[in-house]
């Protein structure tokens, strides 16, 4: 059943409106390592621009850039619309602490997306059902154990007892779902594209440092589409490309169970290792 008392989500990514900025908070249930998980800052920041007075249509497309540590506690977001049309606006948002320089700097474009010709060529990752794989343990983040990860290829193995001899696969298939169920929107698409672990994790079999640079998602549905799938989790695939002198890529797709690609989504990301 869905929870009828405010989902730590929601709590987590709450704002309130200002004079001039919008104030949001890190939280304890969201908490990475080092940090806030960063899908969750994300997801916060499109949450203020959802409900700015001045947005018009859709998330499309959504890039964060994360440019130092956010400290626990209350931040502000600077939101400005710059520029707009009758189809789309193009927005900038600012995340800091205290008064302090930018720690997270976020663009976003909102369109109005009208009915159109429909074509997906993206083949569905069909696999196992959800109810047929075993959610994978609980981790020492905070933010991980808020989802129900369900892996299909690719469980990853984090104890860093084997290294390969070669490195491992980077590819992974699995459900992602939030562990107290919650309906599927724009806000939690948002925070499940940068829900993957790390690729650098699968691919040396070892938790290595890491922390996400910059990440981009784009939005193949809208809310009215996603009322209509009615789902509670996404299939999800991600894979790299490389992993060369202290960064690799990452990228994504999240599927709905129904075989409608609902958002794609890419990465670069610092590692040590």
């Amino acid at each position: 059943m869905l929870t009828k008392t405010p989902h730590l989500f929601d709590e987590a990514t709450r704002v309130t409106a200002g004079d001039s900025r919008w104030q949001g908070q890190t939280s304890e249930n969201y908490w990475a390592f080092v940090g806030p998980f960063g899908g969750a800052t994300a997801a916060t920041i499109l949450r203020a621009l959802m409900e700015h007075p001045e947005r018009a249509g859709t998330p499309l497309a959504m890039t964060v850039n994360y440019c130092a540590p956010i400290e626990q506690g209350d931040f502000d977001l600077d939101i400005r619309l710059v520029k707009a049309n009758r189809s789309s606006q193009h927005w900038c948002v600012e995340l800091t602490q205290g008064g302090g320089e930018v720690a997270t700097l976020a663009t976003a474009v909102f369109a109005e997306r009208r009915p159109s010709w429909t074509h997906q060529p993206a083949p569905f990752p069909h696999g196992k059902s959800f109810e047929q794989l075993r959610p994978f343990p609980k981790m020492a983040a905070t933010w991980a154990n808020q989802y129900d990860f369900r892996f299909m290829e690719g469980n990853p193995d984090f104890s860093g007892t084997a290294p390969p001899a070669e490195p491992a696969s980077a590819y992974s298939k699995l459900w992602i779902g939030d562990r107290v169920p919650r309906k599927i929107d724009m806000l939690s698409l948002m925070s499940m594209s940068d829900a993957f672990f790390g690729r650098v994790f699968h691919a040396t079999r070892a938790m290595v440092p890491f922390g996400t640079v910059s990440l981009t998602t784009y939005f193949h549905a809208d809310a009215d589409d996603l009322a209509a799938e009615d789902t509670t989790r996404v299939l999800a695939v991600a894979d790299a490309k490389i992993f060369h002198k202290s960064y690799g890529d990452q990228n994504g797709e999240l599927w709905s169970p129904n075989g409608r690609l609902l958002a794609t989504t890419t990465q670069i990301a610092y590692f040590k290792a």
